[in-house]
């Protein structure tokens, strides 16, 4: 891949914005080449300057808005356009939204020629406040002192932040005294990055520290525990060195599912989804969805703590969750214990990427199956899909993969796409998550 070439000098450009890309920014088309503008909006007319030269497309940055979207509405965070955390607060909520349900509808069609035989509902929360899992990035530049946050767009370095309005408010609005602590440190440039991990009933941050601590700085973290009532938990290597400083023995971090009844423990590095609201949603859709009934055989891959596996055991059915995190593998099994569901919920470390279904249940035993996997899609595992499988609901993180996914799905596999929708996990932001229910 060619590195792209810095634009020196360019004259300013009046263009039309007609989208906008998987990452927010506009598009437009001057001289048969795409040009990437930060800021725009669709359907406004731009003055920008052309900033990077690349093959097939150039970036540009906004100068002014000429005419203006009637969807452009004002930040309400003072540090949007320069941090790279957010790309969408200059636009309606609710047209965040419809933008990003565009997309998925337009990814499913232009990548794997299918669509939906219903569009489900969009599943939304709060706008701010919601992010409860971040991590926050730790600078300490000579010329100021420690900075902590997101990076810059387009940029390695830390936003210069006082606070974060999408962090849960007890780290939000915590970030100057956050920086304060670092600039205490004796070597604050040994703090790269601090975990942030939030519940209802207590916030937990991991410092990754690159060298041993001073016991003054102990101190320090301690005391900033105290103050804030926050669980200091360190972490001076892999994930298997995280241990907490302060209490010495907290309180597990765990989130709830009400509607099923269930508690789900973890520890503050493992993956949990960022937006608690909008998750208890999404699992009660994907509960309606899939439809566990008790005696079926079903299958939970990429399934983490047992975020799904859970409730469909909850409803009666036998569940195998399957996950490549042995940690992520024990918790899930501590949890179906904690909630009575040992008998219902099995779980099993495999690589998906390599592993055969049949590996795990006779052919022709799965009756439905549910899939969470990562941004790089399903299509290994779903080359090994049995017979058997008559329904199977698919959580997404990329559109993308998952329009290909549908593709084998549907042209391959005999299956129908019988509805999909948007999920809006992180408000203010270009990801498009999502949910569709296949069936044959």
């Amino acid at each position: 891949m060619s590195r792209p070439k810095p634009i020196h000098n360019a004259q300013p450009e009046q263009v039309v914005i007609e989208s906008l890309d998987a990452e927010g920014r506009g598009i437009a088309r001057v001289g048969g080449k795409v040009l990437f503008v930060d800021g725009a909006l669709p359907g406004e007319r731009v003055w920008a300057r052309r900033t990077q030269d690349h093959k097939s497309f150039d970036r540009a940055e906004l100068l002014q808005v000429v005419k203006a979207s009637s969807l452009r509405v004002s930040p309400p965070c003072p540090h949007f356009g320069v941090c790279g955390g957010c790309s969408l607060q200059h636009l309606e909520p609710a047209a965040q939204v419809a933008i990003k349900q565009r997309q998925l509808e337009d990814n499913l069609w232009r990548i794997g020629k299918v669509r939906p035989g219903r569009v489900l509902p969009p599943i939304h929360g709060p706008s701010l406040s919601y992010r409860s899992k971040a991590r926050l990035s730790v600078r300490t530049p000579k010329t100021r002192g420690a900075l902590v946050g997101f990076r810059e767009r387009n940029s390695s370095y830390v936003v210069d932040m006082g606070q974060c309005l999408t962090l849960d408010p007890r780290i939000g609005q915590r970030i100057l005294p956050l920086r304060a602590l670092i600039g205490q440190m004796q070597s604050p440039q040994d703090f790269p990055q601090i975990e942030v991990a939030a519940t209802p009933d207590a916030v937990a941050l991991v410092f990754r520290h690159m060298r041993p601590l001073m016991e003054s700085d102990l101190q320090h973290l301690r005391a900033f525990g105290v103050q804030h009532d926050l669980q200091i938990w360190l972490q001076p290597r892999g994930p298997d060195t995280l241990h907490p400083l302060w209490p010495e023995q907290p309180e597990p971090l765990h989130y709830d599912l009400p509607d099923y009844q269930l508690r789900l423990r973890f520890d503050p590095l493992v993956f949990t989804q960022v937006n608690q609201a909008v998750n208890q949603v999404m699992v009660r859709r994907a509960m309606a969805l899939l439809q566990p009934q008790p005696g079926e055989q079903i299958l939970d891959l990429f399934c983490g703590l047992g975020n799904f596996t859970l409730p469909i055991a909850r409803l009666g059915a036998r569940v195998l969750g399957i996950e490549g995190d042995a940690r992520l593998v024990a918790l899930a099994t501590e949890n179906a214990a904690a909630n009575g569901l040992a008998d219902k919920a099995r779980y099993a470390v495999a690589d998906l990427t390599q592993a055969q279904m049949e590996d795990f249940f006779p052919a022709g035993a799965i009756d439905k199956m549910l899939i969470d996997p990562p941004r790089s899609g399903a299509i290994e595992v779903l080359r090994s899909l049995t017979p058997g499988v008559r329904r199977l609901v698919y959580v997404s993180c990329n559109p993308a993969t998952l329009a290909r996914d549908a593709a084998y799905l549907v042209h391959e596999r005999g299956y129908r796409l019988q509805a999909a929708g948007v999920v809006n996990m992180f408000p203010h932001t270009a990801h498009v998550e999502s949910i569709a229910l296949f069936e044959r």
